[in-house]
């Protein structure tokens, strides 16, 4: 009976350890050293808020067509994104002088060059500089991390492991080789997969987070064996310990 409760005890132990494999990131990475960079700029969609700065060579002639005549160098994000333009459900933004603007089907830098261009040719500027910017980009990071929550970013992009830094990394029980990835694109909704003890998604689309995108880690094994009634791996040791030395008072 003695020896029964031993191993039990140490199935207990063991069977609540996760192993290197299941926790190290990124095991192969050397078979995708030096692969090339798979990454598309993303278009921009309804609800995006867009920061617009227009220059020309006399700087007077550019405050009709700018939003905010004050400096915004120490605004904070929340009132850069009130006096930004709000992108409509139909792709379009009001502009001043030259009225609705398509954002359809256009990234950051070609609605700059389309902006620039419409200036040009409707004879407003010469040589215009126009700057765009995305001021409510986010990526919702969920479950097995030490910081989950809705992040923001005003880069034009940022990595998958960057995002999972702005939460504070996954905690040592989240499942690693099964990471939820939830985006939607022109009202369509993608849900994948992805192995980040694989260097393999660094090559797929997913390595880039896009505005929006939400991060789900679920727990692996060892966590979810521990969510039960006696909580974690401690707590089984310790009852499993006292069974034990109560066996052996009784037995003796």
């Amino acid at each position: 009976m003695r020896n029964i409760l031993v191993i039990g005890l140490l199935l207990l132990i063991f069977g609540s350890c996760a192993s290197k494999k299941d926790i190290l990131y990124l095991q192969d990475s050397a078979e995708y050293n030096n692969s090339a960079l798979n990454y598309s700029v993303p278009k921009i969609q309804p609800n995006d808020i867009l920061k617009i700065e227009i220059g020309a060579l006399i700087e007077e002639s550019a405050i009709p067509y700018n939003r905010s005549q004050a400096g915004t160098g120490g605004a904070s994000i929340e009132i850069m994104q009130l006096e930004g333009y709000l992108v409509s459900e139909e792709n379009t933004i009001n502009f001043p002088i030259l009225g609705i603007l398509s954002t359809k089907d256009k990234t950051v830098k070609e609605f700059e060059n389309h902006l620039k261009k419409e200036l040009q040719d409707g004879g407003h500027f010469k040589s215009p500089s126009v700057s765009i910017r995305l001021l409510n980009a986010k990526v919702a990071i969920l479950g097995e991390v030490n910081s989950p929550g809705t992040y923001n970013f005003t880069e034009q992009n940022i990595s998958l492991f960057q995002a999972l830094g702005y939460a504070g990394d996954l905690t040592i029980n989240g499942k690693r080789e099964d990471i939820i990835f939830i985006r939607e694109t022109n009202g369509n909704r993608t849900i994948s997969h992805i192995d980040l003890t694989s260097a393999e998604f660094l090559n797929s689309e997913f390595n880039q987070i896009r505005p929006n995108d939400v991060i789900i880690v679920n727990p692996n094994a060892p966590k979810i064996k521990s969510a039960g009634f006696v909580g974690n791996a401690s707590s089984v040791i310790a009852v499993v310990s006292i069974l034990l030395s109560t066996v052996i008072l009784i037995t003796r």
